[in-house]
């Protein structure tokens, strides 16, 4: 598959030919499986305290001539304490054990689980291999809710690597037709539910994810734009190619990036 590279002023300036990357069939499954794993490595061990429901003294002892002891009082095993007590008769409660007022609880969460997920390695690249094929996919794409151009999917040329300034950022993503993009990119939707009283009251869109070849000037100057990821090509992963699982980002190469991964075969 070949594409035309254009500059950041929307002139075409010749074509390249895609790496084998590129031609992975799109596998949804896959793609859901690998986000998983590294949505796992992000959350965060809970518990309750290690003593909830155990700071109560409910020792009752069961031995005959055994002080404040129930042998004989034809009450069950259960864990007690003692309420009060009238001269040598206990008024016992029953604590500690699940099921009890302010008991402790009967499975409850630990901190020391591990939430982690694994995945094979080589399923892990194809999976970022069938994302890739996704974002060159326009019914993809588009089904994604992105707005397009009508001649995505292009290549930007390694002119666009060298721009230092948001504004000049913003001004080259719109000259290459993503002006309707950036707009849907930058609003933002009050969340549903507790969320919003949890720090995350904002939902915001994923917009287009640029991928570069390397170190360059771009990094600073994108990574303010609402809704726009920039990305290292040897740093994609399942997650930035295909947010919320769903294959078919909106995706600018460089074609920095695109050289480099023929040159190092990356995720082969």
């Amino acid at each position: 598959m070949e594409l035309t590279i254009r500059s950041p002023t929307n002139v075409e300036e010749g074509k390249k030919r895609l790496p084998a990357q590129f031609a992975e069939p799109v596998r949804p499954d896959l793609i859901k499986r690998a986000v998983e794993a590294v949505w796992s490595h992000d959350r965060q061990p809970y518990s309750a305290d290690p003593r909830a429901g155990k700071k109560a003294s409910a020792k009752l002892s069961r031995r005959r001539r055994k002080y404040k002891g129930a042998y004989g009082k034809g009450i069950s095993r259960v864990p007690r304490k003692t309420l009060s007590r009238n001269g040598t008769q206990m008024m016992w409660v029953a604590a500690f054990a699940p099921g009890t007022v302010k008991g402790r609880r009967a499975h409850p969460p630990v901190a020391s689980k591990d939430w982690r997920q694994k995945i094979n390695t080589k399923e892990r690249r194809k999976a970022i291999r069938s994302a890739l094929a996704a974002t060159v996919n326009k019914q993809f794409v588009a089904a994604h809710g992105h707005v397009l151009p009508a001649h995505y999917p292009f290549i930007v040329s390694n002119t666009f690597e060298a721009l230092d300034k948001t504004k000049a950022v913003t001004q080259a993503l719109e000259a290459l037709g993503f002006e309707q993009e950036l707009v849907r990119a930058s609003r933002k939707k009050i969340r549903a539910g507790r969320g919003k009283m949890r720090g995350r009251r904002y939902r915001t869109a994923a917009g287009p994810l640029i991928v570069v070849g390397g170190d360059c000037k771009l990094l600073k100057a994108a990574k303010n734009l609402a809704g726009i990821d920039i990305k290292e090509v040897s740093l994609l992963n399942a997650l930035v190619l295909a947010p919320g699982a769903v294959p078919g980002r909106l995706t600018i190469f460089t074609a920095n990036a695109i050289d480099k991964l023929t040159k190092e075969k990356l995720f082969a």
